[in-house]
């Protein structure tokens, strides 16, 4: 199994990023997709989620009206789409998978499998 996110990078306070992030060696369909983040020093939080079909997303509250997940079931990927970055939002996001979960809590150990993660670096 592996979960390959890219698109990270540094960005300026109020620019945008995608980042991706491509599953293989399981089922993409049949996995809610979730990305979080980690911060140096901190915990890892939750970001954003879709369930399988991608018609329901989850989000922290710190991304409401900034972040928008989404997924392509065709290319088994994951997209998270950042508007309005902060510098508070400089981490390493990583996406995890769940198989058959509906749910809509998510905490730091979710996920039955994890990706690498990319750098997201928000700064001027």
């Amino acid at each position: 199994v592996q979960l390959q996110a890219s698109g990270g990078g540094l960005v300026q306070p109020g620019g945008s990023l995608t980042l991706s992030c491509v599953a293989s060696g399981i089922t993409f369909t049949t996995h809610t997709m979730a990305w979080f983040r980690q911060a140096p020093g901190t915990e890892r939080e939750f970001v954003a989620a879709v369930n399988r079909g991608g018609g329901r997303q989850y989000y922290a509250d710190f991304v409401k009206g900034r972040f928008m997940i989404s997924r392509d079931n065709a290319k088994n990927t994951v997209y998270l789409q950042m508007n309005s970055l902060k510098p508070a939002d400089t981490a390493v996001y990583s996406c995890a998978a769940q198989e058959y979960y509906e749910g809509d809590y998510y905490p730091p150990d979710w996920g039955d499998w994890w990706g690498q993660g990319t750098l997201v670096t928000v700064s001027s």
